[in-house]
C-alpha cells in the first residue's frame, strides 16, 4: 500500500531549536512510519541519549541498532546513536584498511585534530552513517529499513549539516571523502528525503524555523512540513480572548470573593495574552506556505505512551497534508 506524500520518503530529517521537543517528535514520527508492520530506524547524532529516554530503554551504544518499540500491528522501531569518532574509525578501516590502528586514533588525539582542521568532516561522518542505513534497502540487505528518521542538530546549523558539499569543498576535491559527500548530497536533494522543522509557538523558535526554511531553500533540500509542538488548545474566539486579555471579560464566579475574582481575572488575562501571541506566531508560520501540523501539549510528561500519542497525531495530520 502506498503512503501519503509526506510519509513516503525513505529519509525523514527532524530539526528544531533546542528545547522544542524535536527528539520526542522524531521518536513519534518513527512510530508513525512503522505502522502496518514496517521496520523503521531512528538515528540521533548529538550524543544526548534522548531516544533512550523517550522510549524508556537503556542508553544506546554506538553502532548498535537495538529495537526500541514493537507496535501492536507488528511494526518495529530500532535506534542508532551515531558517534562521529566511531564512524571515522569505521571509515578509515573501510577505505584505507587501517583496521585496529584506526581504533587507536583517539589515544593520540588524532580525531580531535582531524575534525578541528576540517570541521565539515564530522558532519560527513555523521550523515554518512545515516546514508548507509537508508541505502541498505536498495541493496537488498537483510538489516534494511522501510524508512529512516534522523534526529538532526538544531535549526541554527541544519543547513550546513545537511549540505555537506559546501562543508568539504575546501577539504577534498577527489577521493573517498569527496565521493561520500557527493553521494550524501544526492540523497539529501532527492525526493527520497524530506525535512520536518519542529517549533514551539514562541518568538525565538518561530524565527529560527523561518530562517531555517530560508537557509535550506538554496540547497535543494526539501522542507516538507512545520510541526508546532506543545500547542495549547482553547475553544475561545479571538474576541473573547481579546476581552480576557484586557480584563473586561465577565469572570464572576459564584462563591468567590471580589478579591478572588480579581486575582482570577488577572491570571486569565495573562494566559489569554499568551494564547493571542501564539495565534499570531501560528499565522507567521502559515505564511511559509508549508503544511503546518500541530501537536497538543500532553499532560504528565513524555514517556512511551506519549510518544505513541504523538505518533497517532503525526500519522493522521501528515497523512492528510497536501
Amino acid at each position: 500500500m502506498s503512503l501519503p506524500p509526506l510519509l513516503a520518503p525513505a529519509l525523514h530529517v527532524i530539526s528544531g531549536k533546542g528545547g522544542t521537543g524535536k527528539t520526542t517528535v522524531a521518536a513519534g514520527l518513527a512510530c508513525a512510519l512503522a505502522a502496518g508492520g514496517r521496520r523503521v530506524l531512528v538515528c540521533e547524532v548529538e550524543g544526548r541519549q534522548g531516544l533512550a529516554e523517550a522510549f524508556g530503554v537503556p542508553p544506546l551504544k554506538a553502532s548498535e541498532e537495538p529495537r526500541l518499540a514493537l507496535l501492536p500491528d507488528g511494526g518495529e522501531v530500532f535506534g542508532l546513536n551515531v558517534d562521529a569518532e566511531d564512524a571515522l574509525a569505521e571509515y578509515l578501516a573501510t577505505f584505507y584498511r587501517l583496521g585496529i590502528a584506526a581504533r587507536a586514533m583517539d589515544r593520540f588525539g588524532l580525531f580531535d585534530f582531524a575534525t578541528s582542521i576540517a570541521p565539515g568532516l564530522r558532519d560527513v561522518l555523521l550523515t554518512g552513517k545515516v546514508y548507509e542505513a537508508v541505502r541498505r534497502r536498495a541493496r537488498g540487505r537483510p538489516n534494511s529499513y522501510d524508512a529512516v528518521v534522523l534526529d538532526a542538530p538544531p535549526t541554527g546549523r541544519i543547513g550546513s549539516f545537511l549540505n555537506v558539499h559546501s562543508a568539504i569543498s575546501g577539504l577534498a576535491k577527489v577521493g573517498p571523502i569527496r565521493n561520500q559527500a557527493d553521494s550524501i548530497v544526492s540523497l539529501m536533494r532527492s525526493p527520497a528525503t524530506v525535512v520536518h522543522l519542529v517549533t514551539l509557538l514562541e518568538d525565538m523558535p518561530v524565527t529560527e524555523t523561518i530562517e531555517a526554511v530560508d537557509d535550506l531553500a538554496p540547497t535543494g533540500i526539501r522542507v516538507g512540513s512545520v510541526i508546532g509542538n506543545r500547542i495549547r488548545a482553547t475553544p475561545m474566539s479571538d474576541d473573547d480572548l481579546a476581552a480576557a486579555a484586557a480584563g473586561t471579560l465577565d469572570l464572576a464566579v459564584p462563591g468567590l470573593s471580589e478579591a478572588q475574582d480579581t486575582a482570577l481575572r488577572a491570571e486569565f488575562a495573562e494566559d489569554a495574552g499568551l494564547i493571542i501571541d501564539e495565534r499570531e506566531r501560528y499565522e507567521r508560520l502559515l505564511s511559509l506556505g508549508l503544511p503546518l501540523v500541530t501537536v497538543p501539549t500532553i499532560p504528565g510528561g513524555i514517556d512511551r505512551g506519549a510518544v505513541i500519542t504523538i505518533a497517532d497525531r503525526l500519522r493522521e495530520k501528515l497523512g492528510a497534508a497536501a
